[in-house]
């Protein structure tokens, strides 16, 4: 594996591959990296003769700084995880190496960046837009991967790859699970012992909503699930609702195998987010 800081590096070892016709895989992510992460690099070295993992914690796309001033960070560790995996590149910039200067582009994605996490955190889908953007232009990957933990997030990545017509193949992959369901973030690691101990009720309760689905309204079960995960005592959810899979619309009923269910939970001090399809 090869660690490298700057843009004109990774481009440089980047193209000695393009001559040999090499299919490039990318696994973008801000670092403090588990098990969801190691899935998505086994996944591109799989698929891929090349994988780029980036590692930066992408400050355009927080709008709480007191989520980024905390948000875990352990470069050394992730190096060596990533080299043990067996990547081949490991891309760690500097934020000045990203953002020389302000970016001030301005991404709009439809209906897809004004729900759920887009309506409770502004500007946070334009951050990602614009670290996703920079990241696909410098290594114009083939694949890149990402969790469908960030489900929403996935849908929007798919619409800049088609608004900046890039050749990129997304690839979601499945959410990975500690295994009381909770789960796998980075943000994890930041949980208090009484929160994590409460937080695996998320998906416990997401995992019982299939058959309700079928025979009752959409809002009373939403109603059931908002009461079921907040009578774990940390947890207060911020949103929980279902939607088209494929557009995010809210729905009003019930389509099979077209239903995601979305929520944001507040365990403590801390934001968990997690979906699940139907």
């Amino acid at each position: 594996m090869q660690q490298v800081e700057t843009c004109e590096e990774l481009r440089n070892l980047l193209e000695a591959y393009r001559v040999l016709s090499h299919t490039i895989g990318l696994v973008p992510t801000m670092g403090a990296l588990h098990a969801g992460h190691v899935s998505l690099i086994k996944r591109a070295l799989e698929e891929n003769d090349v994988v780029v993992v980036s590692d930066f914690v992408n400050p355009t796309q927080f709008n709480n700084p007191n989520d980024f001033r905390t948000y875990p960070r352990d470069l050394m560790s992730d190096g060596k995880l990533v080299e043990s995996i067996g990547a081949t590149i490991f891309f760690a910039p500097s934020e000045k190496e990203i953002y020389p200067t302000p970016d001030t582009r301005q991404f709009t994605f439809g209906n897809l960046d004004k729900v759920l996490e887009g309506a409770h955190r502004p500007g946070h889908f334009n951050g990602v837009g614009q670290i996703v953007s920079k990241l696909f232009e410098l290594v114009q990957p083939t694949r890149a991967y990402f969790g469908e933990k960030d489900y929403q997030q996935m849908l929007i990545i798919r619409d800049l790859v088609r608004q900046l017509n890039m050749q990129i193949e997304i690839v979601p992959c499945p959410i990975v699970r500690e295994a009381d369901g909770l789960a796998m973030s980075s943000r994890n690691q930041l949980l208090d012992s009484e929160s994590r101990r409460e937080a695996p009720a998320i998906y416990a309760t997401l995992s019982q909503l299939g058959e309700p689905l079928k025979t009752q309204p959409l809002s009373e079960v939403r109603n059931w699930a908002i009461q079921q995960i907040e009578a774990h005592t940390p947890l207060h959810v911020e949103y929980l609702e279902f939607a088209d899979a494929n557009t995010l619309e809210p729905l009003s009923e019930f389509r099979p195998n077209q239903t995601r269910c979305l929520t944001a939970v507040q365990a403590g001090a801390v934001r968990l987010i997690d979906n699940i399809g139907y």
